[in-house]
């Protein structure tokens, strides 16, 4: 047993050492908290972790460098909603009353978003979209728009499909389009571009239910109709039912499909397999990191790499989900700090007004103003195409 004169030594040290671990502890800055609200546990999909992991690669290089507010810490919590709309409903509802909570970042599907719209509104509640694209999740007409998007919008992307089938010297297509908010956004899209424009025309509009097992009915109906080529509006699951059906007609009867980029959120190289390198079948993006410089890029990847194994732009899973979730981050730890505080008004404010700043995804010398809250318009699209190896490269 120790002596008397011993203990009150020890003790003394305790007692200072719990003090001083005590008010280490209290000064720790309060973290800045961030939300992702996506299609977590979805079979086949990876669009989900692909935003998550920009996410975190953005907050782990914002935290090293000193957090936002000075010295505060960005954290992502993460909620999901399997695509089903209702789920997305309460997790906004129930994300809304954290305390400290300033934006939400969606997933890629656009008919949960749209959903989500009235309660983010009722709850003035600060949200940010790197995928999804219906025109409807930022034209929603909420004053003001706490909704803004860096990401493709269906309006820019219909048309973009249409003149590639043009510049082809396909001149007359067919639609074939998910039975959603999301397919009937593009249709709209490529409604106003038919009456403006004499090439392509449109043979037929023909639609599809979520989880159909064949589509290839709906094809040969486009076909009948004398389309040259079938414009796609899909995502991964039911693309594949398709690229393998078409993979099984003779050659001369395969259309050239130009898809809209809900493809590239899941396991579509692996569920179409070899089918998919004997059918004509190119896809819109917004970005590539196979064209991002060198070493613009080295920097995302040196995080991504510690963090996720990402050492190479041809491992970026879901590329375009990945690369604008980054940026968004990015630049809503701007806003934050232009804000000079976490309250969502504030920041919502701010975001209307940072700039310049130097993206992965482009440079953007204001991302978002007081009428705009889409970043990304007519110029930042281009056509990409699965190599044998699953990687997605650009054909322009």
């Amino acid at each position: 047993m120790l002596a008397a004169s011993l203990r009150l030594p020890l003790l003394l040290a305790l007692l200072l050492h719990l003090a001083w671990a005590g008010s280490t502890l209290a000064a720790a800055p309060e973290p800045v908290i961030l939300a992702l609200d996506g299609e977590f546990g979805l079979t086949n999909s990876t669009s989900a972790e692909a935003i998550e992991r920009g996410i975190r690669t953005a907050i782990d290089q914002i935290n090293r460098s000193g957090g936002v507010l000075g010295g505060r810490p960005l954290t992502l919590i993460t909620r999901e909603h399997r695509s089903i709309s209702a789920r997305g409903i309460k997790n906004i509802r129930e994300l809304a009353t954290i305390p400290g909570l300033v934006a939400v970042f969606g997933g890629r599907f656009s008919p949960v978003v749209i959903e989500e719209l009235p309660v983010l509104e009722q709850t003035r509640t600060l949200f940010l979209a790197p995928w999804s694209s219906a025109d409807a999740i930022v034209d929603n007409g909420m004053t003001p728009n706490y909704i803004f998007r860096l990401s493709l919008r269906d309006s820019l992307a219909m048309p973009f499909l249409l003149r590639r089938a043009a510049d082809r010297g396909l001149t007359r297509v067919g639609l074939l389009l998910t039975n959603t908010a999301w397919g009937r956004s593009n249709l709209d899209a490529a409604n106003r571009h038919f009456e403006r424009h004499r090439v392509p025309e449109s043979v037929g509009t023909v639609w599809y239910n979520w989880r159909d097992r064949s589509l290839i009915d709906k094809y040969e109906t486009l076909a009948a109709a004398g389309a040259q080529a079938i414009v796609l509006v899909a995502n991964d699951d039911e693309a594949a039912v398709l690229v393998r059906e078409v993979a099984a007609l003779p050659p001369e009867r395969r259309l050239p499909i130009l898809s809209h980029w809900g493809v590239t959120g899941g396991n579509f190289v692996a569920e179409a397999g070899p089918a998919l390198q004997q059918v004509d079948f190119t896809v819109i993006q917004t970005v590539s990191p196979l064209r991002i410089p060198p070493d613009r890029l080295a920097p995302v990847l040196e995080t991504a790499g510690r963090l996720f194994g990402i050492h190479r732009p041809e491992d970026i899973v879901s590329p375009a989900g990945f690369l604008q979730a980054y940026d968004l981050t990015r630049i809503l730890a701007l806003a934050i700090n232009r804000a000079g505080t976490t309250d969502r008004a504030a920041v919502r404010d701010a975001l209307e007004q940072v700039g310049p700043y130097h993206g992965v995804v482009k440079d953007f010398d204001r991302p978002f103003t007081p009428d705009r809250h889409d970043a990304l318009g007519p110029d930042d699209l281009l056509m990409a195409r699965f190599r044998p190896d699953g990687v997605l490269a650009p054909v322009d």
